[in-house]
């Protein structure tokens, strides 16, 4: 196929140029309608493509057209039998995963650090999961990816799991051997899914970890936005072979597609596939060679690590991707929160996210050198010596406590309930840290970077409460609970 074309985005102009009047939605009539604050700031180029799916412009649903090209051309360039348009993220691309594979009540087996949208995906599914323990680095805090044997043991112990998801990469760019892993499950005759939001660039780059598609998986999603040049909430999803059956994989798509979709974020992809296929090689040699360059400078620096291939090979470690930048900074005596803030509220620098011990920046193919530059400029100063106390620095018992290691990423917990049985069961509200030994009703995640560390039907062990309780003193944001604060949580009703 001519990858260099961009079908979706042209019909779209083409209504633009041929000055039809519009008596559909959206209500802003292409911006007329809209406050003038607002359509000055965004243009009337992008408020002219908003537009509604009438005739000429197809139905996301249903793609007959200029959709249904667009979206061959993204399965050609990924390399699968069939690829889909998504709008809500990869989020919805893990629930329809999971919804297409299984039945309610049979068993996957999953990861324990998968992002809160599998969690959702269970509830809605009414699968039963089956928890992998991933590879765990004590030293940067982090889980890692779930090791070959790993999944081999656990379908050994549980033979009646009916699909394997896994996470790859991890939001610190750590890949899995997904290769290993594949062969394991199709051993079984059983299907492969994969979690791959932070991959969306790995098929476009030799010196990038193999994509899950190419490696053997049968379902796969990208979040297209994140690392490529499409807008928010957009990704895709990529089904190849014949171990899922695609009428159930379509019918299961269009259940979480709206029915009026935002076609500018449509488009978008339509373009980021045409931008990666053509130029995605020069791109991120640019891009690599930027992000390797900023790792040297910034190990440089005393008390700062960046980890890059000398991990690899380690527990977990099958591969790396360089574009991830992990800033270590507990050898500077600051929680990566605390760092985080300073490098926004001091030096103007934004990073994606922040744990106990790390800041995570991303490099992508709009990253600038001028960008890099002031990223290692505020880690330095973050580093000095002599650096004044603020108002965002180390605070006291936290970081003695941190520093000494007194602290642990929680066990996995027991399971009582299946999660939609226990999200959907009779609820009560207790105090959280009175808590041990209830079952949950919710689903509690720290956030960034999205790993539930309670869901719904699993026992509230006195570790979670513990770690849950250094988590909120650290600083982090919890996502899921109807408590943001924390200070209650929803348990199962005891009979």
């Amino acid at each position: 196929m001519d990858q260099t074309r961009t079908p979706y985005f042209d019909v779209l102009l083409d209504y633009v140029d041929s000055g039809v009047i519009p008596f559909h939605t959206p209500g802003h009539m292409q911006g007329k309608g809209m406050d003038r604050a607002l359509r000055d700031f965004l243009g009337d180029n992008v408020l002219a493509i908003d537009l509604t799916q009438i005739r000429g412009l197809d139905d996301l649903l249903q793609p007959q057209e200029a959709i249904r090209e667009a979206q061959a051309l993204a399965a050609e360039a990924y390399g699968a039998d069939n690829s889909f348009f998504l709008i809500n993220g990869s989020t919805s691309g893990n629930q329809i995963m999971m919804m297409a594979a299984l039945n309610p009540g049979e068993k996957m087996a999953l990861p324990r650090n998968s992002h809160k949208s599998a969690m959702g995906g269970l509830i809605m599914s009414g699968v039963q999961p089956v928890w992998m323990q991933p590879e765990v680095d004590e030293s940067l805090h982090m889980d890692h990816t779930v090791a070959p044997e790993t999944v081999r043991r656990t379908l050994d112990e549980h033979p009646d799991i009916k699909a394997v998801y896994i996470v790859s990469p991890t939001y610190y760019g750590v890949a899995a051997d997904l290769v290993a892993i594949a062969k394991v499950t199709h051993e079984r005759k059983i299907p492969l899914l994969v979690d791959e939001a932070w991959g969306p660039h790995f098929r476009f780059h030799p010196a990038l970890p193999i994509d899950a598609i190419a490696a053997g998986a049968d379902l796969a999603i990208n979040s297209t936005h994140k690392m490529l040049g499409s807008m928010s909430q957009t990704a895709m999803l990529h089904h190849k072979g014949k171990r899922i059956r695609i009428d159930r994989l379509k019918a299961v798509v269009k259940l979480f597609l709206s029915t009026s979709p935002n076609l500018v974020l449509v488009a978008s992809l339509d373009v980021a596939r045409k931008q990666m296929a053509t130029e995605g090689a020069a791109l991120l040699s640019r891009t690599i060679e930027l992000a390797d360059d900023t790792r040297r400078r910034l190990n440089a620096i005393e008390g700062v690590y960046c980890f890059g291939e000398e991990q690899q090979g380690k527990p977990g470690v099958f591969d790396l991707d360089p574009t991830k930048i992990t800033i270590t900074v507990k050898a500077l005596g600051y929680t990566g929160y605390e760092a985080e803030e300073i490098l926004r509220r001091r030096y103007n620098v934004q990073c994606e996210l922040a744990d106990l011990f790390n800041c995570l920046a991303l490099y992508t193919i709009g990253t600038t050198q001028e960008a890099a530059d002031r990223l290692v400029y505020g880690v330095k100063e973050l580093a000095r010596e002599d650096r004044p106390i603020d108002v965002f620095s180390p605070s006291g018992v936290l970081n003695r406590r941190i520093k000494k290691g007194t602290y642990a990423l929680p066990k996995i917990p027991p399971i009582r309930m299946n999660p939609r049985e226990a999200f959907l069961s009779p609820t009560e509200v207790v105090r959280f840290k009175q808590s041990a030994g209830r079952v949950c009703a919710e689903v509690i995640t720290p956030y960034p970077p999205g790993i539930p560390v309670i869901s719904p039907g699993e026992v509230i062990t006195q570790e979670i409460v513990e770690y849950l309780d250094l988590e909120k003193r650290a600083g982090v944001r919890m996502q899921g609970p109807y408590d943001s604060e924390l200070r209650t949580i929803r348990v199962v009703v005891e009979a």
